[in-house]
């Protein structure tokens, strides 16, 4: 396959979000949430944990810390319990209690509006800076590089980067996409990263934008690729213990 030019990426990529605004127009945040501080804690939540266990337990949380005061009051093993359905808990509600309390001490109580801000706080690193951005305040400060974006960012050859390269994946994405599409072209992608190219295997036949896709139906997907990396890093291991 011929090199692709960056002008020849954002107009694939432009064909590609109107594809998938047609396939999924119910693409949106699956975190529940009413105001910034509420999202911001969600999100937090959902490291490593589904959105849909996340938002069976936010109800309750959310009604009984209102405020960013009344998390950074609460004492931690109550906290701890409120949050124990959710993976990592003990963690989570360290980084919320800390995170709460810089707000009242630094924004009023208020989550910011900046990326610069957001990622002072404690626990807060850009993925969730940009979640709390695109979607409680409407500011495409980036894109959402989440798992599903990643892998499906790679299968489309949209980047060269591999797994846990989340910000320069971010920053090719955000080369080829129109800033006004970021924050729903993250949605877009984990829609689909659900729905049809998931981790197990891609759904390449039923896939609206396989003609677009460099990998359907193709053995080198970002799996493949992945293994590939693997095995490359182990031989030059074993070759430099051997020399």
């Amino acid at each position: 396959m011929a090199r692709e030019s960056a002008a020849g990426r954002k107009q694939r990529a432009a064909r590609i979000i109107a594809i998938l605004k047609r396939t999924y127009p119910d693409a949106r945040c699956a975190l529940d949430h009413g105001t910034p501080l509420e999202l911001l804690v969600s999100t937090i939540l959902s490291a490593q944990c589904t959105d849909e266990l996340v938002n069976k337990v936010t109800p309750g949380l959310f009604a009984k810390y209102p405020s960013a005061k009344d998390y950074a009051g609460a004492a931690q093993d109550q906290l701890e319990k409120d949050i124990a359905r959710i993976g990592l808990f003990r963690n989570k509600a360290k980084n919320i209690r800390a995170t709460a309390a810089a707000l009242v001490e630094r924004h009023g109580g208020e989550v910011p509006r900046t990326m610069d801000e957001l990622v002072e706080l404690p626990g807060v690193a850009r993925k969730t800076a940009n979640v709390v951005l695109g979607n409680a305040y409407g500011l495409n400060e980036g894109i959402v590089a989440d798992t599903h974006v990643q892998r499906i960012a790679q299968r489309l050859r949209l980047t060269t980067y591999p797994d846990n390269y989340a910000d320069r994946i971010e920053k090719d994405l955000t080369a080829v996409v129109d800033r006004r599409e970021w924050t729903l072209f993250g949605h877009l992608l984990i829609f689909h990263g659900r729905r049809c190219c998931t981790a197990r295997g891609p759904d390449c036949a039923g896939c609206a934008i396989r003609e677009l896709c460099p990998s359907a139906g193709k053995p080198d997907s970002a799996p493949a690729r992945k293994k590939a990396q693997a095995l490359k890093k182990a031989r030059k291991r074993s070759a430099k213990e051997a020399g």
